[in-house]
Order: C-alpha cells, then structure tokens, then sequence
C-alpha cells in the first residue's frame, strides 16, 4: 500500500516510530497530486511550498524527540469556503476568484494547531450551492472510482482528493448534505456535527441556521482524531454551543450490544435505488448481529423536508450574498453607475445555480409571498425537528441511506434542478433539525459504485454515532 493510501493513525504511527518522514509523505502525495490531479480535479489551489516548508519543521520537531499530535505531519485539504489567512478562498466562485481572507477561520486555525500539512483548498460547487461539484466556477471535479460520475457535492473536492489520495483527510461544510452524500459516493466517511458543535466562524456563509463544518476521513478513527481538533465553543461565533466537548476517540469501541437503532420507514420508499436499499438494509442486519436491537420507526414529515429546505436555505442564501457587490472586495465589472456596476458584477460573476437561489430566495422573501413561502417552511422545520424528538424517545440511533442513488454521470442531472434536488432527500432534515449524522461504506454497485449509509444522533451526541460506526467498520 502506498503512503497517501494509508488512514492518518497509520501514518502517525509510522512518523512517530521514524519510520518515514513528513518530507517523505508530503512529496510522495504531492507527486500523485501531480499524477492523478488533472483527471479529477480536486483542487483549486495547491499550496505546494507551504506543505514542503511545513513538513520539514515537523520533521525537525520529531528529530528533537518531542511527541508530535495525531495530525502532525498528515496531508490534508481543506475546503474552499473555510477562510485561510495569506491562501486564496474563493468558493469557488468567479466573484471571490482573487479574494485572499486576511484571518483564519476557527476550525482551521485550531486544526492548524495541530500541525497537519495543508496540500491545498478544495473544489466545490459554487458558495456549496449544489450536489455534484458540477456548480463550481472553475471545474467539474470527478469521482476517483469512476471519472464519468460526479464525487457529489458541495464538498465534491474534499471527497475526491480524499478518495484518491490526494489528501489522507480534508474538511468539508454542509448545510444539506454535502459532507455525508460525496463521502457516500466516494466511499469515505463523512461527519456532520451537531449544529454549533464547530465554529461557523470564517466559514463563509451559504444559510446560517444550517451551515456546519465537519470532517470527511478514510475511518471512523480519523473522523474522531479530526473532531477532537476542531470542535468547541468559540466566543466568535454566537450559534457555537459552550457544551463540553467529549473526547471522541474514546468513542472508538466495538460494541452496540443493546443499542436501539430505528430504520425510518419515509427513507425506504419509491425512488430509492434497490441496490442502495439492499445494502443498506444488510448493514442493519449487520448491527442485528452484533447484538442491537432495530425498530422501525416513523418520521412523517420528512416528505416535505425537501420543500422546506429549498425555502429556507436560499432565502438566508439571497441575504448572505447580499454583500457581494463589486463594492467592498471581491470582483467588480465597470458600469455606467453604481446600479449597472453591481448590476455587472453579479451578472458576469454569479454562476447559474447560485443566481436561481438567490431568485427563489428574494421571492421567497418578498412581500406578499413571505407568510405564504418562508414563514410556513419554518412551522413546518419545527415539525420535522419534532420528528426526531419523539424518536429518540424510543431509539439511540437511526440509520438510513445517506443518498437515495450512488454517484451519477457527470451532466446526467445538471439540466433538471428538481431532479438534483430530490438527491438531498435523505440528508437535509438532520440540518433542518440541527442533528448530528456520519456517512460509513457499506458496499458497492455491480458496476464498481460506493454506497454509504448515515447514522442520525440526538443532538451533542455524536459519541454515540461515532461508536456505532466504528463497530460497523471493525466487523465489515
């Protein structure tokens, strides 16, 4: 097995034993980057210098004898909203194409405490507007298990990069699924905290009430090691939760013995794929056999999540990109006045995708239409939150499929935006309810296609799902 094959504990092991070094890890990625990056397109800055000048200092560290951290020394890709300060973060979006953040966002700034080596800012669709990175304003980024099919998206570049070994671990952000969906379909695992559980701050907005930045890995040990170094209160971001942070690798045992695990009947209907369904339903087996216990539950109004998610998330989103104007920073296109320069800018700069939710957004919101749109979808979130409640009155854990599909053809959905949609079905009420959820392997489609299925937690208890995935992987 190749070095940039290899999970991020077992690279650890290796540094700390000086078996390798970081130099020698971090050239030994940066040379496959250079072989495989042009096919998938996983990046859209690599930051070459500043990972050779790094892994060197951890190498010094390692060479005075000093302990170094679980991440110390691992590549990783971090994904294009999160801010950096001095490295470009463009959202990838023609509008912030030359804007570079002159301060850290939180989640990085603590993971860069640990001293992990940044191989660059990952792609994704356009301000993580869409599901296959398809959106973004510089490239179509590829799934590494086929280059026809879509990685998924938003965080399509963080999945890529680390299924194809481009990176051992990235960060990614989701507000309606896009760390679980592209960690399903390139078959890593992909962790969305609870909401508030990780600063948002830095993270540039899409929809605040659902934005989270969380962790895509190679295993559920990662995932925990990666958690452990971004979570916690931070006095910059007013929606992140002062609740202690659990040491989550303490989470890392092989028993559900007992565990109540509720299969949601509303994920299991028409539209779903019958492979996806089959192996889905294999890996509830697969913890009936280890000893938890599965019961059917119910969860009523999932069917309108998707309607409630496609009202509230673009309204926030036309308020959010309010601020790109040509005027502050960003790009700007010359007009006749200052209505026809902003007028220009967004028109010129603005990918597809992002103007249509911005449109639904504004409309959404305007007068007239806001009782009727907007202020219903948010009686009807409470409801779907209140799903989850009465569940986990009954049940630890749930388990569903994280997409209804495994990775489509590159193109096959881009023209049909409801059809694109109707892919966040199994992921955005855990946003729309702030729940914590992480996507595992469970198997593949008979043409070579990754499945992943999600385990919901209640709120703050991502121990509890991170446990339960590391039991699945460990007997699978």
């Amino acid at each position: 097995m190749k070095l940039y094959e290899k999970t991020a504990h077992e690279l650890h092991d290796l540094l700390q034993a000086k078996e390798i070094s970081a130099t020698e890890l971090t050239a030994e990625v940066l040379a496959h980057v250079d072989e495989v990056e042009n096919k998938i397109g996983a990046y859209i800055e690599i930051t070459r210098d500043k990972a050779t000048a790094d892994a060197k200092a951890v190498d010094e560290k390692i060479s005075r004898g000093e302990k170094i951290s679980a991440l110390e020394g691992i590549p990783c890709a971090v994904k294009d909203n999160i801010c950096t300060k001095g490295i470009r973060t463009t959202c990838a979006s023609k509008i912030l194409e030359n804007f570079v953040p002159p301060y850290d966002a939180t989640a990085y700034n603590k993971l860069s405490a640990q001293n992990p080596i940044l191989i660059g800012k990952a792609n994704m669709d356009e301000f993580a507007m869409g599901g296959s990175t398809e959106n973004s304003g510089f490239h179509v980024t590829r799934n590494p298990h086929n280059l026809d099919c879509v990685p998924g998206g938003s965080s399509g570049g963080s999945a890529a990069a680390v299924a194809g070994g481009e990176a051992v671990f990235a960060l990614g952000s989701d507000t309606g699924g896009s760390i679980r969906q592209p960690a399903s379909f390139c078959g890593v695992v992909g962790l969305k905290p609870t909401y508030g559980r990780v600063s948002r701050y830095g993270l540039v907005a899409y929809a605040s009430s659902l934005d989270q930045i969380g962790t895509i890995t190679r295993d559920v040990e990662d995932c925990a090691n990666v958690m452990n170094a971004i979570a916690g209160h931070d006095e910059m971001d007013s929606t992140s939760t002062a609740a202690p942070v659990p040491d989550f690798t303490k989470s890392l045992v092989a028993d559900v013995k007992g565990l109540k695990i509720g299969l949601p009947k509303e994920y299991f209907v028409k539209g779903i794929d019958g492979e996806v369904e089959k192996s889905v339903r294999k890996a509830a087996e697969t913890f009936e056999k280890l000893g938890a216990e599965i019961i059917e539950i119910s969860l009523p109004h999932t069917d309108y999540a998707i309607s409630t998610y496609y009202l509230i998330a673009p309204a926030e989103a036309a308020t959010n990109l309010e601020r790109y104007d040509g005027v502050s920073y960003g790009a700007r296109v010359n007009g006749i006045d200052v209505v026809d320069m902003m007028t220009n800018t967004r028109t010129e700069k603005f990918g597809a995708e992002v103007k249509r939710r911005i449109m639904i957004g504004n409309y959404a919101l305007s007068a007239g239409y806001y009782d009727a749109y907007y202020l219903k979808a948010l009686k009807v979130r409470t409801l779907i939150q209140r799903d989850f409640i009465d569940a986990f009155k009954n049940v630890d854990v749930i388990l569903a499929p994280t997409a209804p599909t495994a990775a489509f053809k590159i193109g096959e959905m881009i023209s049909d935006p409801l059809k694109m949609y109707l892919q966040d079905i199994c992921t955005v009420p855990l946003n729309l309810a702030g729940l914590p959820g992480i996507s595992v392997p469970c198997g593949m489609t008979s043409s070579g296609l990754p499945i992943g299925f999600q385990l919901i937690g209640k709120a703050l208890d991502e121990a509890t799902i991170i446990k339960a995935a590391y039991t699945y992987e460990k007997n699978n």
